[in-house]
């Protein structure tokens, strides 16, 4: 074994005890395959899916084999008016599973997620029977105050790039807490604790996944 490897294992097992410390549900495993195999492990057929924007689920093959498998899966990009793009961001509020990611989580279990127009971080909060989401150790930071720095410094800027918007972190690489209309920070979501045991169900991967 490789001493990030091992690094990486003793963090990760440690974070796992934080998060489920929070009521949360949580694995480490050491590749996107395991990490692909246990997501489908906790997804039931028949399951209805949906998700926000997230490139972690993506990079493991998530998306992809639920589109595949039998499940009944509402997703944004399948349709092209912004109508129907609203109707499916409401309807995955009453999904059985939400999938995604976290901008940043400390290793105390704390995520943190930054959001524009909140559709994601609002399932995080309520709705969806189940949240699912895909971590990469990339994404795990030292205490909460961390986790909102990357969250608003790294998270958002490259973000923002990618959906190439005009903001201030866009063309200068990090935050400026700034009032933009094309804003992706709008709504700001520290989540410590899950109400309903097991509902919040995190996969942490020894890979870097996401932003």
């Amino acid at each position: 074994m490789k001493v990030r490897e091992m690094r990486n294992e003793v963090l990760g097992n440690r974070v796992v005890k934080a998060l489920e410390s929070r009521n949360m549900e949580a694995y480490y495993v050491k590749t996107k395959e395991a990490a692909l195999a246990k997501a489908l492990e906790l997804i039931p057929e028949g399951s209805s899916i949906s998700w926000g924007g997230t490139m972690s689920a993506q990079e493991i093959g998530l998306t992809d084999a639920l589109h595949k498998g039998k499940y009944d899966v509402y997703d944004r990009e399948q349709v092209e008016t912004r109508e129907e793009k609203e109707k499916i961001a409401h309807q995955a509020l009453n999904c059985d599973f939400f999938i995604g990611s976290t901008n940043a989580l400390s290793e105390d279990g704390v995520l943190v997620n930054v959001d524009g127009n909140a559709n994601r971080v609002a399932a995080f909060a309520y709705g969806p029977k189940n949240v699912l989401l895909i971590v990469g150790m990339n994404k795990v930071v030292k205490t909460e105050a961390d986790a909102m720095s990357r969250a608003r410094n790294e998270a958002a800027p490259i973000n923002a790039q990618r959906f190439g918007v005009n903001t201030p972190c866009v063309k200068n690489g990090s935050c400026f807490n700034c009032k933009s209309p094309q804003c992706i920070c709008c709504q700001i979501l520290i989540t410590r604790f899950s109400k309903v045991p097991k509902r919040t169900k995190i996969i942490l991967v020894d890979e870097n996944l996401g932003f």
